[in-house]
């Protein structure tokens, strides 16, 4: 199997090649979530816009696009626009911060964390291991 760049190695399921095993864990998640009537429907590697490109004193900027992991069709009517991540980058910050600039919908940043409890975002990632930390201190 290839490796992507943060040495995640690439994972095939149900035909379809994820890059890491993370994400296609998620993907399974997803299909039971389907299953059990929670989620209508989802895509996989939707394409976002965050900067339409322009020419400025002749010369072509390229947009700058942004591929999410997931778009997920919730039965209650609400969509939310997935990111599996083991860790973010600043790069992934900025596009993060274009992306709600621009789009209506939530993007979850998410991760496995079995200490948790399963799938959880980053930032309630951050706060729980936060508070792990310092209840080590108090002891």
């Amino acid at each position: 199997m290839a490796k992507t760049k943060y040495k995640n190695k690439k994972v095939v399921v149900d035909g379809i090649e994820f890059d890491s095993a993370l994400e296609a864990r998620y993907y399974k998640h997803l299909k039971l979530l389907k299953a059990q009537g929670i989620v209508i429907d989802f895509e996989l590697q939707p394409k976002y816009t965050l900067l339409d490109s322009f020419k400025k004193n002749g010369k072509t900027f390229r947009a700058i696009t942004y591929n999410a992991d997931f778009e997920v069709y919730y039965t209650d009517g609400h969509v939310e626009v997935v990111d599996v991540k083991g860790m973010v980058t600043q790069q992934f910050e900025l596009r993060r911060k274009l992306f709600e600039y621009r789009y209506p919908y939530e993007l979850k940043v998410i991760t496995y964390s079995k200490i948790d409890g399963g799938w959880i975002t980053h930032d309630e990632l951050k706060k729980a291991r936060k508070a792990r930390k310092k209840a080590k201190k108090v002891i």
